[in-house]
């Protein structure tokens, strides 16, 4: 089994702050630049899960390099260098503490809300009628607020007005950004014979303006359904074909854990480790068109540092 990354402790010259989120670790450097190393932890309902998954934090950071890359002209975002397969440098902004989750597809955690009888999910009101994996008319936004600690909570546009979470502003400027992102999204999806289902962004203010920070339109942040087959099997009532970490949930749920006070997660196999990132790696050839080229990791921690601490002397230099 290849090595993996699950904890970092790095410091960076500069360094003024860490932050150790449920994947990915956040450095400041001199309160204006971040370095995010995606590492391989993975969770899901909210859970870092025991062990690793070899390969994920280099396919999560190449992916979302991708797409910050390709969306840049139309939303502008943090990114400025990927100086190692596992680390972005980019611009420090503050954090709006809200999830924009947008959804083409009543699937997930929103078709069972919907199959439990909600009809509204964060102020956005649904038809009745509607069966799972169905298109929506047009892609609902439902915002969760971003917890520290434990889960995040469903929010409506209003909510997080009206609690100051952003200024009105700076929110319509956020659902801008989201539709226009997802747009692209799934245009970009469509090409490699992918539905982008749904997905999250999340956004920070720098100098009074919004922009993209964070991942995008990676499994852990987005659901892929085929293309192909999408209208058979949503005809017969079949589970669709996707690439996303739901897998990851679903097998979690088939062993009695989701998340929930007393539950216990199930034994993570090697076999299930490695079936795990034998689909991080496919959803990234597929959705990027590239073979993914597995870094050398004898030394991920010190391969990061070395790579980051270059990067960031020239920066110094050009900033």
């Amino acid at each position: 089994m290849p090595t993996t990354l699950t904890k970092t402790d790095f410091h960076f010259p500069g360094q003024t702050a860490v932050y150790h989120g449920k994947v990915r670790d956040v450095y400041t450097i001199n309160d204006d630049l971040m370095v995010m190393v995606a590492t391989d932890r993975i969770s899901a309902f909210d859970v870092i899960l025991p062990k690793g998954i070899p390969y994920k934090g280099q396919v999560l950071n190449q992916i979302a390099a991708y797409f910050l890359d390709a969306s840049a002209d139309i939303v502008p975002n943090w990114k400025m260098a990927v100086p190692d397969p596992m680390a972005t440098v980019g611009l420090k902004a503050e954090g709006v503490p809200v999830e924009m989750i947008i959804r083409g597809y009543l699937t997930g955690s929103a078709w069972r809300e919907y199959k439990a009888g909600a009809r509204e999910i964060c102020g956005v009101k649904l038809p009745d009628g509607m069966r799972e994996n169905e298109k929506f008319p047009e892609p609902i936004i439902t915002p969760t607020t971003k917890a520290e600690e434990g889960h995040d909570e469903n929010i409506s546009r209003e909510e997080i007005i009206r609690q100051g979470l952003v200024s009105e502003e700076h929110y319509k400027k956020m659902e801008e950004y989201t539709r226009k992102l997802f747009q692209l999204g799934s245009k970009m999806a469509e090409e490699k014979g992918l539905l982008l289902v749904d997905t999250k962004y999340e956004f920070g203010i720098r100098d009074g303006k919004v922009i993209l920070i964070d991942e995008i339109h990676t499994p852990d942040s987005s659901r892929y359904f085929y293309s192909e087959g999408y209208k058979e099997r949503f005809e017969k009532g079949e589970p669709q074909r996707q690439l996303s970490k739901e897998f990851v949930r679903q097998w979690l749920i088939e062993n009695g854990f989701m998340g929930r006070e007393g539950q216990k997660v199930p034994e993570m196999t090697p076999e299930f480790i490695e079936s795990v990132s034998e689909r991080y790696i496919e959803l990234y050839e597929h959705i990027t068109g590239k073979k993914f080229h597995k870094a050398d990791g004898t030394d991920l921690s010190d391969r990061i540092k070395t790579n980051v601490e270059a990067c960031l002397i020239s920066l110094r230099k050009d900033f």
